[in-house]
């Protein structure tokens, strides 16, 4: 989650994804984490919180969200080549 976050992050000032509210990088990435979820559900024919403990799948939604911030800041405020 922290490396998806961060990375995310680094591209969310581009906007790749459109400058519609869906396309948000951030939206977008809780789009993938979910899709993800439910990849994991099927593959091991089990519920995820059998799999990984509730609690840990909020904080790592909060340190994901963490990293994308961090990877915003950075992205925006460290130049890079440019």
């Amino acid at each position: 989650m922290a490396g998806g976050g961060l990375g995310f992050g680094l591209i969310a000032d581009r906007r790749p994804f459109g400058s519609d509210v869906l396309a948000h990088p951030l939206v977008v990435f809780f789009f993938v984490v979910g899709a993800a979820l439910i990849a994991l559900r099927v593959a091991l024919a089990r519920p995820v919180p059998e799999v990984i403990p509730e609690n840990a799948l909020y904080v790592g939604c909060l340190v994901g969200l963490a990293a994308y911030l961090v990877g915003n800041f950075l992205g925006v405020h460290v130049p890079v080549g440019r």
